[in-house]
């Protein structure tokens, strides 16, 4: 924590009751409970960016079925991303306080209620409920994973198995491109939705049986379950905490437009971009944004390596990867019409490697708080990323109508956007420059204070 942040005072550990539905179990059986943890988390954190990209096969069907225009796709799309941003900030708390097991059971159920919803829809209005519905019901399958993460793992495998989560995870968005076309081809949208909802419960359901908040024989240097109103309080001290902590809004400003750029490309604006500018086929078009996901899978293991045990920093890892995605969005602002699919797809999928490396980020925030605030740290960072998903997707929509009207998908508009993001990403860059770093001095920042 910064030098003038009190530091937090030591309690004696006391072992906390093990919980009734947490039998003892030898030593030996703590490796194999900790992977099924972690897989079952990863399985419902595919689902969520299922959930997040799958607008965007559908939408024929939506304008064709319920007459869209493109201002009420936007919404429908943004609205799963609005409502999971605002859950940040309580759910950090509450996997504090309860633990990821019970919260992310119960919001996952109502992500489930949410895509009935939507799969039922015949209106804008319903189909934003559905996926607001969604977005709160995904909302702490990611936090929740990295929280179990914190308590299962040692600590300085956390920034490997966080990158290899968010790698595995990017499978939930090439679920909703191809094999969702297929799928819907074959029973329709709404159908496709009512299955995934029976998906998702079962998902969840799987999950409270196998998942345990903590070991049975946690370490002493864990903090002590508190339930009730003093785990309250102590989740509104992590908070205020959080709040004075510089590096935290430098962080946080680097995913909201990391991320936020990022998401906003692959789900909306890189394929009229792709059709429009180069000329390529929808088809083609939906192999160049696939790219940008498995160059995601393969850079977030690398970058996650590179920060534990190759060069053992986090803020050069992290700075690095902004660099390298304004290089890429910079020379696509600069591509002639016309450039052709080859050039295209090595610029996406670089964008998706570099980008991977913002999941360090979880990494350092989770460094800069004491590890009872861990929750509330990397569920607030998650917070702005996002806000900045959903910032993106309308506002470059709106940047560019409003600077080029009737020729917002031309050329000079996806120039200006690009090069906005650019932009925003060279701030971000030297901003973080100022952040202090967790890996590789010997202790972290706070104890230095």
């Amino acid at each position: 924590m910064s030098a003038n942040a009190p530091e937090t005072p030591h309690r004696p550990y006391s072992s906390p009751p093990i919980s009734p539905a947490l039998p003892e179990r030898g030593e030996k059986s703590a490796p194999a409970r900790r992977w099924a943890i972690l897989c079952m988390a990863c399985a419902l954190f595919v689902l969520s960016q299922f959930y997040r990209a799958s607008i965007a096969v559908i939408a024929p069907d939506l304008i064709r079925e319920l007459g869209l225009d493109t201002r009420s796709l936007g919404l429908v799309s943004a609205s799963f991303f609005y409502t999971f941003a605002l859950m940040q900030i309580p759910i950090g708390m509450y996997l504090d306080v309860i633990g990821a097991r019970i919260a992310m059971t119960a919001l996952s159920i109502l992500g489930a209620a949410g895509a009935l919803v939507f799969a039922a829809g015949d209106s804008t209005a319903a189909l934003v409920t559905g996926r607001l519905l969604i977005g709160a019901g995904m909302a702490c399958n990611l936090m929740g994973t990295l929280k179990l993460l914190t308590l299962w793992f040692p600590p300085l495998r956390f920034a490997t198995l966080a990158a290899l989560v968010l790698s595995f995870g990017t499978l939930g968005s090439m679920m909703a491109a191809t094999p969702l076309v297929l799928l819907v081809q074959r029973v329709g949208w709404r159908m496709s939705f009512a299955l995934f909802a029976g998906l998702n419960v079962l998902l969840a359901l799987l999950f409270f049986a196998v998942v345990r908040d903590r070991p049975a024989h946690p370490e002493p240097e864990k903090p002590p379950w508190e339930p009730g109103a003093a785990g309250l309080r102590a989740g509104g001290a992590h908070l205020r905490a959080l709040l004075r902590e510089r590096d935290y809004w430098i962080i946080s400003l680097g995913t909201f437009c990391r991320y936020g750029i990022f998401a906003a490309v692959q789900a909306l604006w890189g394929a009229p971009y792709l059709m429009t500018v180069i000329g390529l086929t929808p088809l083609a078009a939906g192999n160049v944004l696939l790219l940008m996901g498995i160059g995601l899978i393969i850079g977030s293991p690398v970058c996650g390596w590179c920060s534990d045990s190759l060069i053992k920093t986090r803020k050069g890892v992290i700075m690095a990867g902004l660099a390298g995605m304004l290089a890429v969005l910079v020379v696509l602002a600069l591509l002639p019409p016309g450039a052709g699919a080859p050039l295209v797809s090595i610029l996406f999928f670089a964008f998706g490697f570099f980008t991977s490396s913002g999941q360090v980020m979880y990494a350092h925030i989770k460094e800069r708080m004491p590890l009872e605030q861990a929750g509330t740290a990397m569920t607030g960072v998650n917070f702005f990323t996002m806000a900045g998903v959903a910032v993106f997707l309308q506002g470059l929509g709106s940047l560019m109508h409003g600077l080029y009207g009737g020729a917002s998908l031309g050329a000079p508009a996806f120039r200006a956007a690009f090069l906005f993001c650019a932009a925003c990403l060279a701030l971000t860059a030297v901003l973080y420059g100022f952040t202090a770093e967790t890996r590789g001095t010997g202790k972290s920042p706070s104890a230095a204070a």
